[in-house]
């Protein structure tokens, strides 16, 4: 991959329908991406909501020049589970991103994509995962910087995509803390986790701000963001760069991010801008630099943002 493109993967949260098919009409109207991941990632029980629209989105977004991608379950505890992935795999015109490494088997050497949610931490695994048909691998987002560039190094033949923006994909569990912080259970969820479209944000003891529920998913509190961080990247081998959405005005972060990769914008102004965007988000890059996740490493510093 020689020339820099930007993924928008899937939405993680659940959004009503016609919120989630709006979403993807004002992204292939106004948002410069090159490729977008669609479907649902975390939780099954979830699908009902989107499938009305997905035949809609799907040719608005292609009719617009977007290349699409399916996105596989992130895990799979019921037999339900498996033959929806399966029915996946086997029936779809159109390249799967897959997210644990049962679709990884089931897809058998069939061209596709490696999501975030896949525990890619070295060139031995990314050139494996390539030689069974990989096309393009998303690094999981708490990676280093130089762990990064070791993979690039050590695979360059491999397609490598970072993610660069939106809260990070933590931990995934059969379990729904989300419905449980809500008195609610799993199996009679009642899709309490609707009433979050940004996800439900948890505090410490002492109130600070430390996770979010997601469903069954965790999520970092702090929105990865990595701008000045960009050039280095493309320096190492990455061409790739994904924007997880949020429920912000998402065309407009693409557009910053497409400015900034472009040279027209630079770094600071870019985290600024993106600050106006999305207001009520805390950034961090610490994982990128070595740090604590939560971190702000001070290269794109914004004052309404940094710790």
């Amino acid at each position: 991959m020689s020339m820099t493109e930007l993924t928008l993967g899937p939405v993680y949260y659940l959004w009503d329908g016609p919120k989630w098919r709006d979403f993807y009409y004002q992204i292939a109207d106004e948002a410069p991406v090159d490729h977008i991941i669609l479907g649902e990632t975390i939780c099954s029980k979830r699908q009902h909501f989107i499938e009305p629209y997905l035949a809609d989105v799907v040719e608005r977004l292609e009719r617009a020049g977007k290349s699409v991608a399916f996105s596989s379950l992130a895990l799979i505890t019921l037999e339900r589970e498996s033959r929806i992935v399966k029915e996946l795999i086997e029936t779809s015109d159109y390249p799967i991103e897959v997210n644990d490494l049962s679709a990884i088997g089931l897809i058998k050497g069939r061209r596709h994509l490696v999501g975030p949610l896949v525990n890619v931490y070295n060139g031995p695994t990314a050139r494996l995962l390539a030689q069974r048909g990989a096309d393009r691998i998303c690094l999981p987002p708490e990676l280093p910087f130089s762990s990064i560039a070791r993979i690039a190094a050590d695979a360059p033949d491999v397609a490598l995509e970072v993610m660069v923006f939106g809260r990070m994909p933590l931990a995934i569990s059969a379990r729904c803390a989300h419905a449980r912080s809500k008195g609610r259970i799993k199996d009679n969820c009642q899709f309490v986790c609707g009433e979050e479209p940004d996800g439900l944000s948890i505090r410490t003891l002492d109130r600070q701000s430390f996770l979010v529920l997601n469903g069954v998913q965790t999520m970092s509190h702090t929105c990865q963001l990595l701008l000045s961080e960009l050039k280095d990247l493309q320096e190492a081998g990455v061409n790739a760069f994904r924007l997880s959405p949020q429920d912000c005005d998402m065309a407009r972060i693409a557009a910053i991010f497409h400015e900034t990769l472009s040279g027209s914008m630079e770094p600071q102004e870019a985290v600024e801008l993106i600050g106006h965007t999305y207001p009520k988000a805390k950034f961090s890059n610490g994982f990128h630099h070595g740090r604590e996740g939560a971190g702000w490493v001070s290269q794109a510093k914004s004052n309404a943002h940094a710790p």
